[in-house]
Order: C-alpha cells, then structure tokens, then sequence
C-alpha cells in the first residue's frame, strides 16, 4: 500500500506546485512583465489540466484522503484565474480609469461566489455557468486591446452568466465532442504560448485562428445544450 499512498501525494504536490508559478506570476506582473506573467500563468493551466486524471486515475480521494485535493486546485485556480488576470487588466492600463475599477469590484466579487458554488459542475463534466476563466478572457483584452468599456461590459455579462443555467464544456472532461474540444484546446494552448512569447502580436491569420478557438470553447456548451433541448422536445 505504501506505493498508491505515495503516488497519490505525489498528485497534491503536483497542483500545489500551481501556487508557485502564480507566485511566480504575480511577481512578473507587479514588474509589468506582462508577457512573463501570462507565461507562469499557462504554466499553471497545463499543470491544472494533468492533475486531475491523475488524481482519477491514481484514487487520490482514497489514498491520500488527508488532503482536500478539490479545496487546493480551488484556491489555486481563484488565484490564477481570476486575482492575478484581473489585476493585469487593471495595472496595465488596457482596462484603466472607471471601467478598471468595475472590473477590479465585479470580477473578484462574483468569482468568489462561483468558486463556492455546489452546483458548478453538470452530470456530464460540463460547467454549469461561465467558468471563471478570466485568465483567458485577460490574454484575449491583451492580443485584441479592445475599448475598455467594452471589456467592461462583457466581463459583468459574463459575471453574470457564471450563476444562470448554461453550459459550458470543460476541456478535459466534457464526453460530448470530446476530440474535437481536446483538439481545439490544444490549439489554443499553443497559440496563447506564441502571443505571450511573442508580446501578443499573432498576426492576423493567428489572430483570427485564435479568436476562433476562444469562440469555439465558449460557446459549445451552449450549442450543446441547445441541441439537447432540442432533441427532448422532439
């Protein structure tokens, strides 16, 4: 029993491992580093991507049931998805003035919530609301550097749609058109890797390539759910 034991901590130190690089990414962003911050932050993701079939697939909740694993990938997330993100629309200047300041009071605010809601996740995996990924919303504002009442604007639509019944897919999880989610997933991974490289300048193919995945993962859910009141009606 001591290798299951042993490999199941192994997975907690692995997500813990998440709240060093956004240490790490905090600090990049306090030096307006802005590219080095999105960086550490993607780092995070990816580490936020593996460590939860692992945990699955190694019974962490049985093996090593000392440590909430859920409770730490939450505390870890709210930091790198939204206090960290929030912070860089603010401090770098893209969202600045009034609009700033809503979203340094809607965003955290409303997130805080969303991350204690016992109702976040659907039968399927799928997300039950926006899912509080402002760290992809925020590298979007930095590639497309839209008017920042704009960014306002969606930032409370999509705080609000955290908590209606929507649905959103998740990444990893979601059954429903899982190769061709898991596909585009990987392909914005690489390209949000190229902008904050490359200081946010994708070009227009790139860009046009990566505002069409950011669609793609924030709207399936709902064609999803659509389709399937659909087809309940029918």
């Amino acid at each position: 029993m001591i290798w299951p034991r042993t490999r199941a901590l192994s997975v907690h130190l692995l997500t813990a491992t998440g709240v060093v690089f956004a240490m790490f990414s905090l600090l990049a962003a306090v030096e307006g580093a802005w590219s080095g911050m999105f960086l550490w932050l993607l780092v995070a993701l990816i580490v936020d991507g593996i460590d939860g079939p692992l945990a699955r697939r190694w019974d962490v909740t049985l093996h090593a049931a000392r440590f909430d694993g859920v409770l730490l990938d939450l505390i870890i997330d709210y930091l790198t998805y939204v206090f960290i993100p929030v912070y860089a629309l603010y401090a770098s200047g893209l969202v600045a003035g009034w609009a700033g300041w809503g979203i340094l009071i809607v965003v955290p605010f409303a997130s805080a919530l969303y991350f204690c809601d016992t109702r976040m996740k659907t039968e399927d995996a799928s997300f039950e609301g926006f899912p509080g990924t402002w760290n992809m919303v925020a590298l979007a504002v930095f590639i497309l550097e839209p008017n920042p009442w704009l960014t306002l604007v969606v930032s409370i639509l999509l705080s609000i749609a955290m908590f209606l019944p929507l649905r959103f897919v998740h990444p990893m999880r979601t059954q429903q058109w899982r190769p061709l989610t898991l596909t585009v997933t990987t392909l914005w991974m690489v390209l949000a890797l190229v902008a904050a490289w490359g200081e946010f300048g994708l070009g227009p193919l790139l860009g046009w390539v990566f505002a069409a995945c950011s669609a793609y993962l924030l709207v399936a859910g709902l064609v999803q759910q659509a389709l399937a009141g659909l087809s309940g009606r029918g």
